[in-house]
């Protein structure tokens, strides 16, 4: 058996194969109410009947103000469980498992009157406005919010969550050095909000639902961080509840700053090993990873336990099958509408 198409678990979690949809914004909420759209039902069941193993919905905010851009998704009202729930429940007809990333755009949100961060520190770029600081109470309250939304997925009949802590978005605002100068609990810690929107999301939802993190190995910036933090920050939201880690990198700094790699295949893999074996625990590796051999080859070497494709999918919904054909056909169990054409 390929070890992609091989089963994998992680607590109360079984994937029928290790082959992950990440989060990918579609900015096409035209009501700008957050809520799902037939474009978002159609785009994610569509992935669940070309075979993937786990889709993770994109970027959803925990309020309006939250959202990169007013087309965003969001879980800020309950208003908005039902057509998640709908999504849901047919991409559990394929056999595919199906999470949320919650997140906040904290100072890239680009639609927000004031956006809100860490730090008074705007993200470079005329498109973006300085932020305002939140207050310690207002950062307490938002750890909350993350909570009601993690809720709301699991009202919803999420089998997981994954935390957007990566990509110079809030939760990351608060774990750089670069954009968090407070002088409260939080700038003295900058792992502290990090630590306690975990520690609120595991009170809501299911003991044996598996908590899934995105976080941003390195930032490509002058004076940004590199792997030794990360891995001290991954441990310290490890022990705070986190199960499996989704590895990417950069978003702090604008495209082309100190030390961005080229972006060939596999770029970010190495990431995913050393959180991998330093913590010993359970990740996602992502980045230029259509190519199915390097896939394979990337389980195979230990890398990484799950392989998310973005770009890939984004091109072929059904890459999870075509995939699995290349690698051991004799393996593959296409819906059967579908059969006469494997």
């Amino acid at each position: 058996m390929a070890l992609l198409s091989s089963p994998f678990q992680v607590k109360g979690l079984t994937l029928k194969n290790r082959i992950v949809m990440p989060p990918m914004c579609q900015y096409s909420v035209e009501a700008h109410d957050g809520t799902p759209t037939d474009w978002h039902f159609v785009h994610y069941v569509s992935r669940a009947v070309g075979g993937t193993g786990l889709i993770i919905v994109e970027m959803t905010d925990v309020e309006p103000d939250g959202r990169i851009s007013n087309r965003d998704l969001g879980l800020w009202s309950d208003e908005q469980i039902p057509a998640f729930a709908r999504i849901v429940s047919e991409v559990h007809k394929y056999g595919a498992k199906i999470g949320v990333q919650i997140a906040h755009a904290g100072r890239k949100a680009e639609d927000a009157e004031v956006p809100v961060s860490a730090s008074a520190i705007a993200f470079p770029g005329s498109r973006y406005k300085t932020p305002r600081a939140l207050t310690t109470e207002e950062v307490q309250g938002m750890v909350q919010k993350f909570a009601d939304s993690a809720r709301r997925a699991v009202e919803a009949g999420m089998d997981t969550i994954e935390i957007h802590g990566a990509h110079g978005y809030l939760i990351h605002q608060f774990h750089s050095p670069l954009t968090n100068k407070r002088d409260d609990q939080y700038g003295k810690d900058p792992a502290l909000f990090g630590v306690e929107v975990i520690q609120a999301v595991k009170k809501v939802i299911p003991e044996d639902m598996p908590l899934l993190m995105r976080v941003s190995a390195i930032e490509y910036v002058d004076g940004g961080y590199g792997l030794e933090y990360s891995t001290e920050l991954c441990r310290r939201y490890k022990e705070a509840g986190v199960d499996v880690f989704h590895l990417s990198s950069g978003g702090e700094g604008p495209i082309g700053s100190a030390g961005r790699p080229g972006v060939h295949p596999g770029y970010q893999v190495p990431f995913a090993r050393a959180i991998k074996q330093a913590l010993d625990v359970p990740v996602i590796a992502v980045g230029n990873l259509d190519d199915p051999k390097l896939a394979e080859a990337s389980l195979g070497n230990g890398d990484t336990d799950l392989v998310a494709v973005g770009r890939g999918m984004l091109r072929d919904p059904y890459w999870a099958l075509h995939a699995i054909q290349a690698l051991s056909p004799e393996e593959l169990e296409p819906p059967k509408q579908y059969g006469r054409a494997f």
